[in-house]
């Protein structure tokens, strides 16, 4: 079996669930959640089988922007599939599944030079895994916020009709994504401190503007957590410092990679 099989199972998969839950939003009409479902499992499965052609190499697991991006978006579909069986959070995969698709098109062409990592030790691979599903995580609640703040925005300017039918209530909305921030800050506490721990020359291997930014966005989601306990902050001005903390995190994860791979190589 080669790439090319489990990415184009993938993307039809998963050309098929933007297809049939896009044009029902934009009716206001709910898509059945089971038959989501399943697309997206399917997707995930054949996602796996891509992602790992493209990690693995004989010189090892290569890390490189595309395969790394392809890596996160399937642990994000995942996220959501198992959080969807009791949660009312399908509505995300709007957004998250056509990002994984084009996640798994630009990993299978292998556009970006190869990224090794050397460093394949339990705690190298713990950090990783870590880093992963606390970005994941996050990546789903900024998602969430745009839809929570989306609905806010149009029971205010007195437009509701429609979204009863497709979003959760408001309050729902809202504390969904407060749990997703607090697992994401959970886990990303654990990713820096690993990270700091295992990491042993951080000035050597060009870390220290990806730990300073992923400190950055610790600090910005541990404001917003502070603001919702001590202050009640909720809508907008929780939508907004989610936005923020998403913008460090995805700079510290993807900005050097972006560089490295699309720019200077």
């Amino acid at each position: 079996m080669t790439i090319i099989i489990p990415s184009a199972i993938a993307l039809i998969f998963y050309a098929f669930a933007t297809s049939y839950q896009v044009p029902a939003l934009l009716k206001a009409k709910p898509a059945n959640k089971q038959s989501l479902q399943f697309l997206a499992l399917g997707g995930a499965i054949a996602q796996t089988f891509s992602i790992y052609f493209t990690l693995h190499t004989s010189n090892g697991i290569n890390l490189s922007f595309f395969n790394i991006s392809s890596l996160i978006s399937w642990a994000i579909i995942l996220v959501v599939l198992i959080s969807s069986i009791k949660k009312p959070v399908e509505s995300l995969f709007a957004g998250l599944i056509p990002i994984a698709a084009l996640c798994v098109l630009l990993a299978a062409t292998g556009a970006t030079p190869e990224a090794i990592l050397t460093d394949t030790s339990a705690p190298s691979i713990l950090h990783i895994l870590l880093s992963i599903t606390a970005y994941s995580l996050l990546t789903i609640a900024t998602v969430q916020a745009l839809l929570m703040a989306y609905q806010e925005q149009r029971i205010r300017n007195k437009h509701p009709k429609g979204l009863g039918r497709i979003f959760p209530p408001l309050q729902t909305m809202e504390a969904l994504l407060f749990e997703f921030i607090w697992a994401g800050m959970l886990l990303l506490t654990l990713s820096l401190a690993t990270g700091l721990i295992f990491i042993e020359d951080m000035f050597a291997q060009h870390l220290v503007h990806k730990t300073v930014l992923s400190i950055a966005a610790w600090t910005v989601y541990a404001i917003l957590l502070w603001g919702r306990l001590q202050r009640g902050w909720r809508g907008t001005m929780a939508a907004r410092w989610t936005l923020a903390g998403f913008f460090l995190l995805m700079l510290s994860y993807f900005g050097s990679r972006f560089v490295l791979d699309l720019i200077i190589q």
